[in-house]
């Protein structure tokens, strides 16, 4: 391997785990990209948000999407959780004052070690996190387990692998989907977000165990 291409696996890693100075950099930059900022709220948007819902996000970055939620739900609760501690910080410190009222729980966490979240969820979203998931299908079950039967999870994917076309996203749209349905979930549909490459949303609905 050359210097380059280990400085350049080195950067991409930042971004699948950010941590130590090169974390917060690739956070601010996570924070900052127009593309980034547009999935996130875009993503959000198709949720259906209800002021008193209870909202679960995994893998909440640099708290983009976290803080469009707790913006619509003045009566209810949003649960973060993300496995980098950089994360972590600078989620906390963008949702400091929804933090504080209690709006907003952030936690450091893995998605197959989720702690307890009391009462069942109404939503939960994952916004290009489903690729660091150990056995996805058998943690999909796991947050149908934790949402209320009508409950929505919404599962986005933009493609960051290079080349990436809106084919990849296509086929990332239909390996959402096929997980999902594997899961005990029910599509409803399958949204576009014409960035390049394309993001692609599925949302499901859960059915009652």
């Amino acid at each position: 391997m050359t210097l380059k291409e280990w400085i350049v696996r080195r950067q991409v890693g930042q971004f699948h785990r950010p941590h130590g100075l090169g974390g917060y950099a690739a956070g601010w930059v996570m924070a900052h990209r127009s593309s980034n900022v547009r999935r996130s709220r875009w993503v959000v948007s198709l949720l259906g948000v209800q002021q008193s819902d209870r909202i679960l996000e995994i893998g909440f970055g640099p708290g983009i999407a976290m803080a469009a939620l707790s913006g619509l739900t003045p009566n209810g609760v949003v649960f973060g959780v993300d496995h980098s501690d950089v994360m972590l910080r600078v989620a906390r410190k963008r949702n400091a004052a929804a933090i504080r009222v209690g709006r907003v729980d952030l936690r450091l966490a893995t998605a197959d070690a989720l702690p307890d979240f009391g009462p069942p969820l109404d939503k939960v979203v994952a916004v290009n996190s489903m690729g660091f998931w150990p056995d996805p299908v058998e943690r999909l079950k796991e947050l149908r387990g934790i949402l209320r039967p009508g409950g929505t999870i919404a599962v986005a994917s933009q493609p960051r692998c290079p080349g990436a076309t809106s084919d990849t996203s296509t086929r990332a749209g239909q390996e959402i989907t096929d997980r999902l349905r594997a899961a005990g979930f029910s599509p409803v549909r399958v949204a576009t977000l014409d960035l390049d490459p394309p993001v692609v949303c599925v949302l499901a609905v859960s059915t009652a165990a």
